[in-house]
């Protein structure tokens, strides 16, 4: 069976940890309520390339050549004109090494997570270095999502939520390996790690969605009429990004729908790699809106897949099948 080994495992803690602490860094010195009344994504731009940066450059001195897919190339960051981004994601890269870094090597090691899987089957890494640009700008919820594949299955995920709380501290990492459940950590190492599983509710009456905040993400018409074929009355627990995932792997909610929002749209495996990992390991399923496995094989979409149900694995069939009769109804 495919497992991650132990350097594996400690090599994406520290750079998702690194990359976190990068983004928080971003946010404190860029984001103010003149960038966010004026809709200013530069903050979120530096964040992104300086997490990438630190996610590479962590793996690659730790683990040796690998392949990472990441969502971002630096071409951007190269003309004149971007010199003064370029130059502040330098200075936030080398920050979280400790030491004084070339913007070349920065962009070098951006543009090394930006490959395709050759071959997609293989072995190989992906990242969204930030998930959730928009809650990260808000200062709400966002995360650094990276996950190990092999043979079209994440057999570890990383996810590094810096504004989502364990026992009241904010800074919630989550890690899933195959074969070694998921478990619970502080970002800051305040909290001792600990096993998390998805919630014991049995019935999807006794279940709750969660869904993103966005409305263009996921179909949220449809996933109210699920919830009442379901039976559900709860209120949708809303949060961005992958976060999601670490709600469903911990218990915080049962059911995390990403229905279609338009025709044709490929999910991106970044979006999902980590995520899945977390809520298969803590024993729930995964499966696109068909109930087809997630196919990781495809490079860098799930082509062969149509949107996302993550459940807690007890009513999963139950889901697939309101989804199906209310989207073909």
């Amino acid at each position: 069976m495919p497992h991650a080994s132990a350097e594996e495992v400690q090599a994406a803690i520290t750079a998702v940890t690194r990359a976190a602490s990068v983004c928080q860094g971003v946010h404190r010195a860029l984001v103010t309520q003149d960038t966010i009344t004026k809709k200013d994504k530069s903050p979120v731009t530096v964040a992104d390339f300086a997490s990438q940066a630190i996610v590479s450059l962590t793996l690659t001195e730790a683990l040796g050549d690998l392949t990472l897919v990441g969502e971002e190339d630096a071409a951007d960051l190269r003309p004149d004109d971007a010199a003064a981004t370029r130059d502040k994601v330098t200075a936030h890269v080398g920050d979280a090494l400790d030491r004084p870094i070339d913007p070349d090597a920065v962009l070098v090691a951006i543009d090394d997570a930006a490959v395709e899987p050759d071959p997609p089957t293989g072995r190989f890494w992906t990242l969204d270095p930030i998930d959730g640009t928009k809650g990260f700008l808000r200062g709400d919820q966002y995360a650094v999502a990276l996950a190990l594949i092999e043979n079209g299955k994440p057999i570890l995920g990383v996810l590094g939520c810096p504004n989502l709380q364990i026992d009241g501290v904010a800074g919630l990492m989550m890690v899933a390996a195959e074969g070694q459940g998921t478990t619970a950590h502080a970002l800051d190492a305040s909290v001792e790690p600990r096993k998390v599983t998805v919630d014991s509710a049995d019935s999807p009456a006794g279940g709750r969605f969660c869904e993103s905040v966005e409305s263009g993400h996921s179909d949220q018409s449809s996933s109210a009429k699920i919830a009442e074929r379901l039976g559900i009355t709860q209120p949708p627990y809303r949060i961005d990004s992958q976060c999601k995932y670490a709600a469903v792997a911990r218990g915080d909610a049962s059911i995390y729908l990403r229905l279609p929002t338009r025709p044709g749209y490929s999910e991106k495996i970044w979006d999902h790699g980590a995520g899945a990992a977390c809520v298969t390991a803590a024993g729930g399923t995964v499966t696109d809106i068909e109930g087809k496995p997630l196919d990781f094989t495809h490079g860098r979409t799930l082509k062969n897949n149509r949107g996302i149900v993550a459940t807690n694995g007890k009513f999963h069939d139950q889901v697939v099948a309101a989804v199906q009769a209310v989207l073909n109804g």
